[in-house]
């Protein structure tokens, strides 16, 4: 295994005015995505409409700048109402062919007082790539030092828009 001095994960939380059902349904559904995240265009499964479920598995669409790319992810928990995470697999230009380990993308929902906190955890899962690779491809593909800052800030970002679309839709 490659020792990496890379940060390897991120998250952030907010607190939505809603209860934790609501807040995992729009979240557990990825093919609307897209309406809260800043590089998430979308995804197509294979059911649209079914409730999501561990092993069930979906293309998502994204773009950076003019970069366009597809992602292969399967979700490996589907746990009504407080926890949904899928793993991202394979990456592709026009469709996902190329199976690479990117990142786990995990959602915890918790009751607390006012509604209910969302959480969003990046996890890098591209542990056994080298350090000094791996970081000259995140600067180029990010313009920042590393993809855990630039996805701290897609966190951030996604989170406030789930918040508002949910909150303005009571």
């Amino acid at each position: 295994m490659v020792k990496t001095t890379r940060t390897m994960e991120v998250s952030g939380s907010i607190v939505v005015e809603t209860d934790p059902e609501t807040a995992y349904d729009a979240v557990s559904d990825v093919t609307q995505m897209g309406r809260w995240s800043p590089e998430n265009t979308g995804a197509v499964v294979a059911e649209p409409g079914r409730p999501a479920y561990p092993g069930m598995t979906f293309v998502g669409s994204n773009r950076r700048g003019p970069m366009r790319w597809h992602t292969e992810c399967t979700v490996t928990v589907a746990d009504r109402p407080s926890r949904f995470v899928f793993q991202v697999r394979r990456f592709g230009l026009w469709k996902p062919m190329l199976t690479v380990a990117v990142a786990t993308w995990e959602y915890r929902f918790d009751a607390v007082a006012g509604g209910t906190r969302v959480t969003e955890i990046w996890y890098d899962d591209r542990a056994r790539w080298p350090d000094t690779p791996t970081l000259w491809f995140d600067r180029v593909a990010t313009g920042q030092r590393g993809f855990a800052e630039f996805q701290q800030g897609n966190i951030r970002r996604t989170l406030e828009r789930l918040k508002a679309e949910l909150e303005n839709a009571r």
